[in-house]
């Protein structure tokens, strides 16, 4: 396949340039751009798409980058759209060696086959990266693979790529920082992959996944949430905060030499899996590192949290109480809100076990599985425990806001008890409405175009977003 290579001379190159360059590479008609064969930025060049534009790739063309790549439009109003020329047909992707440096902002990537990042100078923010289905593209193991170091991605959307959304291999050693962006049904192979599926961070770091909504298709009944494994044996540091991972096989999942916090997350409904014994968990722990698990609400899963094979966890203690809700997870007619399938002991203090019920010591007995139920596992200590009246008002004000009617044309109603800031965010990640929060269900009106939507709001305590549909 034919094939343009920039000459490494030190030269920035915008597509016009490339054009006018080689006008078999690259052909323009208006503001759009289209790719005809293979491009590579050489280590000293650089390419910029700094203004609105579209850029269509043909089949099977790949943009390898082993310079600097730039793609956001200098006004904040603008936006990159990279597609295919053709979306039954999908181009090949883009390959970032480890040399490269790329900036991706504004800009929107669909109808290709991924972004294959082995650099470890890469941020992607305020963008969406959506549709990518070339199962033999650039990116086999995510809609975006890492290979190496710190890349950041936030305030972006991913839905509806055949493969995870972000993944990293199993002899990598990333520390990604994945924030306040929004998941939905990706991996459309339905195969045994989670929408985020890391592997190990190594020593260096820690990998952050943070504020953001991981949305399932309950009938991708393999398709879990977050997972995080270290398979071949390297120490990995987590930190889960804050995220509402709903409707897929798993919430979260850590495997290996794995530790670090899992902390006030919603993890709900993650109950897609068939067979209980292959999946359905909150959150499941095999063979991991301690884990700290604190203030999070784990509700209507096949099981609340699981511990298996050598992995431990610390679920609370006298002095730094747990605060974790469970509400109806179970299988079978059994709820099980902590299944310790492990020889080791946890400590579990002050936890709801029972949302919504002021539970007696044998009720919060009947949803733990450990050494009282077989005597070759652990034992778990839950007394004291949290459970009753006050403990629903605190999951009240935990829970995530509603919004209603959504869809909706213009009217809107924000429902939740903390005030704060009301921000909306269109899919390119431009602001588009802001307005104070001062009542428990806030009427805002909106003249917004009809598409998709992220709506934020962030209080003294808490940052929660979920996506709204103007029709």
């Amino acid at each position: 396949m034919a094939q343009f290579s920039t000459p490494n001379t030190g030269v920035k190159w915008s597509l016009d340039s490339i054009a006018l360059h080689s006008p078999t590479t690259l052909t323009v008609e208006d503001n759009v751009y289209t790719l005809h064969e293979n491009l590579v930025v050489e280590t000293n060049d650089s390419l910029v798409l700094d203004r609105q534009l579209t850029l269509k790739i043909d089949a099977g063309i790949e943009i390898g980058v082993r310079g600097f790549f730039k793609s956001e439009p200098t006004e904040s109003q603008d936006s990159v759209f990279i597609t295919s020329s053709e979306i039954a047909n999908p181009y090949k992707g883009f390959w970032l060696f480890d040399t490269s440096e790329v900036i991706i902002r504004r800009s929107r990537i669909e109808h290709g086959g991924g972004l294959r990042v082995i650099t470890p100078k890469f941020i992607l923010e305020n963008s969406v990266v959506s549709n990518n289905h070339n199962s033999t593209g650039s990116s086999t193991g995510g809609a975006i693979t890492f290979s190496n170091g710190e890349p950041i991605v936030r305030n972006s959307v991913f839905e509806n790529n055949i493969h995870p959304a972000l993944g990293s291999a199993a002899n990598a050693r990333v520390y990604a920082i994945i924030e306040n962006n929004y998941f939905s049904n990706n991996n459309l192979t339905n195969n045994n992959r989670p929408q985020i599926n890391m592997g190990p961070s190594g020593e260096d770091g820690v990998l952050r996944i943070r504020h953001n909504e991981v949305i399932g298709n309950p009938e991708h009944h393999m398709v879990g949430g977050i997972a995080v494994a270290s398979l071949t044996g390297i120490p990995t540091q987590i930190e889960v905060h804050n995220n509402i991972v709903r409707d897929n096989r798993y919430g979260v999942t850590a495997i290996g030499p794995v530790g670090g916090e899992i902390i006030e997350n919603i993890l709900e409904k993650n109950d897609a899996e068939i067979d209980p014994m292959n999946g359905g968990s909150g959150i499941s722990l095999y063979n991991t590192q301690s884990m700290k698990i604190r203030g999070n609400e784990i509700r209507q899963n096949l099981w609340g949290i699981t511990v298996i094979g050598t992995a431990t966890a610390d679920l609370g203690t006298t002095d730094d109480p747990g605060n974790n809700i469970f509400s109806e997870n179970g299988n079978g007619g059994e709820i099980y809100a902590l299944y310790n399938n492990s020889t080791n002991s946890i400590s579990a203090l002050q936890n709801c076990w029972i949302e919504g019920q002021e539970s007696t010591y044998e009720d919060v007995e009947n949803v733990i599985f450990h050494q009282v139920d077989d005597q070759g596992l652990g034992q778990v200590s839950f007394d004291p425990f949290l459970c009753g009246e006050v403990m629903g008002i605190e999951n009240e004000e935990l829970t995530p806001f509603k919004i209603y009617p959504n869809p909706t044309k213009s009217n809107l109603v924000v429902d939740s008890l903390e005030k704060g800031i009301i921000r909306i965010y269109d899919v390119n990640g431009k602001l588009v409405f802001t307005s104070k929060k001062e009542l428990t269900k806030q009427p805002i009106q909106l003249n917004l175009e009809k598409g998709i939507y992220l709506i934020e709001i962030q209080s003294n305590s808490t940052r929660s977003t979920q996506k709204l549909i103007i029709n």
